[in-house]
């Protein structure tokens, strides 16, 4: 049995306490990991993280409409790319924040909720400013000016000192990059996109992992001292991937299967993304800084390569429509959805369903331990 099946067989009862008391959430007093109670939260990134922020802008990737969030409470389509919760929802939960993270440009949300669990997340944003163009997301820079914003307003309301205590002890969590590799640079693969007329692959991951070095220490200016980042999934088992990219890729197989040259690129860029945060980390020591890596490759391939021991049906399509293209409003009401989405890895064509997403923040509970203690 391989450590991620261990280490989703020993959470089974953390998931089973959230199931049981997910209604009664609000009158539990807030949880503690290994005895650190965390004011706050803070996300950025693409649409793995947005909980809604792209339904208040003019973009061109949204989801706050069924069928997406049948299984979120009260069936709500907030805005998240899921059947129900994401990984920083469980994330905010397990730190005693708030039961899920709000978008910060809701124009309801209160400075209550955004003290503790708030993201600034944007679907099909990514590190790369043309991949939040493509679609009119907000790009990673404008996500860290609403950030600053948050941070005048939070002084406003408690004081300067207090501000800085709560930012300093919360935790930033970031994912980004699939959308620079799946939109700006791979495309539908019928023809050159504009990054791969000007990058060669090596040099358009060199360009990234600048544009992160520099998003990170953004945050490390403005006082982020916990900082959690998270890899590439397997671009090359994304259904949608699985659909339009075409077939004489190197090592590509005839049958409906995961892209192996895609993978390689998401594992080759996930080392460099490692090595790149080892550095940081020596960087910004000096300021008490601490940074982690959040695996999102490893547990997800695992569940995809032996589905039957984590109780899934379907691998390679979504639950959403045919699950082989349908995201966004192409996975609407109209679309048929299937009978138990708990079966399904993928909600639509390019996310995971919540239980999915479960079993990632699961396997990845060591590194967010460490990261948030010491």
């Amino acid at each position: 049995m391989s450590s991620y099946k261990q280490h989703f067989s020993i959470c089974v009862h953390l998931f089973l306490f959230m199931l049981i008391f997910s209604s009664r959430a609000q009158d539990q007093p807030p949880l503690k990991t290994r005895g650190y109670l965390f004011r706050s939260v803070y996300t950025f990134g693409d649409s793995f993280v947005d909980p809604g922020n792209n339904n208040y802008i003019q973009a061109m990737s949204k989801s706050n409409f069924p069928p997406y969030g049948t299984d979120f409470v009260n069936q709500m389509s907030t805005g998240r790319f899921s059947n129900g919760r994401l990984f920083p929802d469980f994330l905010a939960y397990y730190l005693g924040t708030e039961k899920y993270q709000q978008p910060y440009l809701d124009p309801t949300l209160n400075l209550r909720e955004s003290v503790t669990a708030v993201s600034f997340a944007s679907a099909t944003s990514g590190y790369d400013p043309i991949t939040a163009n493509l679609t009119k997301a907000i790009p990673m820079s404008e996500q860290l000016e609403n950030f600053k914003q948050y941070k005048v307003k939070l002084q406003k309301k408690i004081g300067r000192k207090r501000a800085e205590d709560q930012i300093k002890k919360a935790l930033f969590y970031v994912n980004a990059g699939s959308d620079d590799f799946a939109l700006s640079y791979f495309g539908d693969g019928k023809g050159q996109t504009i990054r791969q007329k000007q990058y060669r692959l090596p040099d358009y991951e060199q360009f990234l992992l600048q544009l992160m070095a520099q998003f990170i220490q953004g945050l490390s200016d403005q006082g982020a001292r916990k900082i959690a980042v998270t890899g590439l999934p397997p671009l090359g088992c994304i259904p949608v991937g699985i659909t339009l990219l075409p077939t004489n890729l190197p090592n590509a197989s005839p049958k409906r299967s995961c892209l192996d040259y895609v993978n390689s690129v998401s594992r080759d860029f996930n080392v460099l993304l490692q090595n790149q945060l080892k550095a940081m980390q020596s960087k910004l020591s000096k300021v008490g800084t601490k940074i982690g890596y959040i695996d999102f490759e490893q547990p997800l391939l695992d569940v995809i390569q032996n589905p039957k021991e984590y109780g899934f049906t379907q691998v390679n399509n979504g639950c959403c429509g045919s699950g082989l293209y349908e995201i966004g409003t192409l996975c609407n009401a109209t679309s048929p959805v299937c009978a138990d989405a708990s079966e399904y890895v993928f909600w639509d064509a390019a996310h995971p369903t919540e239980r999915t997403y479960f079993i990632i923040f699961t396997s990845n509970l060591g590194t967010i331990n460490h990261i948030i203690t010491g």
